[in-house]
């Protein structure tokens, strides 16, 4: 049996994964080693490993990285303990191939161990663009530490060949968290509401907002204008959940905390762990600057408003909605976004190529297993 280490950092991430970690516990040649660490085992975004194991994975390896301060300094400091702890437990499990994805410093910290220690490594969701984040530099980095790819868009696969790798290391394989929408059940609306503790007949917005780690854009100006334009859409509660681990981050916590303790409409929670599409499902929108709102919401044919420049440059359905951090602004784009509601369709989504988890546990078990490769120039 071949040992596929998957690595996850975020309760983003492992929404995300946790079809293909399905897939190959299911795969008679595959072998999981599970390796949780970051934002899983902090109680301040929810201490998500819990649902991990409520799941029914067993964890190869637990790795404890954050520091309490959310600044860069702490931030590149939960990174250096975050390799330190990564080498031990690959040194220890000895995987056959590793799977990263996205563009989670964590996961950089992990491809950087990985490199030098020459375990090949798969990387999910490569190529892909988000100009306002230094996540876009650090997913092209984890992309030139990878051995092979597994892309979300065609035009993605063309950016990852683009940066010198190989076409046959390179495979158009589909967003892997839209294999959660087409395999999971929602629960119902009245059973989402009662979960949420609103009123029956509630219609209500939901929010995700991250810090902009690459723009000029500060994340207490951007969350005080999105309360600002969210305190005025008086029929709607709002349903908010926190930001990433990334420097700033705990500033957009403080105003939500603050914002949840001064108005009743407003719910806030740290982790909705898999009722998370349940929720977003029964959203009358959804607003903020989570890449989720730009790849899995519109194969739930619910409304988006992309505030700010965090996702720019990454492909999008044409219905989304994007505009500036500005209350005016965004009082606008919900307006314009609810009026979007019926032309709204899975089938406008980019990111769907059908069956991606089942694709990439085949290629975990047939690729060849070398961290070895030779840059290819495309002229």
């Amino acid at each position: 049996m071949r040992k596929i280490a998957v690595f996850t950092g975020a309760r983003s991430e492992y929404g995300l994964l946790y079809p293909l970690l399905k897939q190959i516990q299911l795969d008679a040649e595959l072998e999981l080693q599970l390796i949780v660490s970051a934002m899983h085992l902090s109680p301040d975004y929810g201490y998500t490993v819990q649902s991990i194991e409520q799941d029914g994975f067993a964890i190869a390896a637990k790795i404890e990285t954050l520091l309490s301060s959310d600044s860069p300094v702490g931030t590149l400091k939960s990174l250096g303990l975050g390799i330190i702890g990564y080498a031990d437990a690959l040194e220890r499990l000895q995987p056959d191939l590793l799977v990263l994805l996205g563009d989670r410093y964590e996961a950089l910290g992990m491809a950087q161990a990985a490199l030098i220690m020459q375990i090949p490594i798969m990387h999910l969701h490569g190529g892909e663009i988000t100009e306002g984040a230094y996540d876009d530099a650090i997913r092209h980095a984890i992309t030139k530490m990878s051995t092979y790819h597994a892309t979300s868009c065609l035009q993605h696969r063309q950016r990852v060949i683009q940066l010198g790798e190989a076409p046959e290391r390179v495979f158009h394989v589909g967003a892997i968290g839209l294999d959660n929408i087409r395999g999971q059940q929602r629960a119902s609306r009245s059973d989402t509401l009662a979960f949420l503790e609103l009123a029956p007949d509630s219609k209500f917005i939901f929010l995700t907002y991250h810090p902009v780690t690459a723009a000029d854009e500060a994340p207490a100006a951007g969350i005080a204008a999105l309360i600002q334009a969210l305190d005025n859409q008086q029929h709607y509660a709002v349903v908010a959940s926190y930001p990433n681990a990334d420097n700033g981050g705990k500033v957009i916590i403080q105003a939500l905390q603050q914002w949840q303790a001064s108005n009743s409409k407003v719910k806030t929670v740290a982790s909705f762990g898999h009722r998370y599409l349940d929720v977003v499902s029964h959203a009358a929108l959804v607003i903020g600057n989570s890449s989720s709102g730009i790849i899995e919401i519109p194969s739930l044919a619910v409304p988006v408003v992309n505030v700010g420049v965090r996702q720019q440059g990454r492909e999008c359905s044409k219905h989304i909605v994007h505009c500036p951090p500005e209350p005016l602004a965004i009082s606008h784009a919900i307006q314009q976004a609810l009026q979007t509601k019926d032309l709204l369709s899975a089938a406008d989504n980019p990111y769907d190529a059908g069956q991606t988890s089942q694709t990439v546990a085949r290629l975990l078990a047939e690729l060849p297993l070398t961290a070895h490769k030779k840059f290819f120039d495309i002229y």
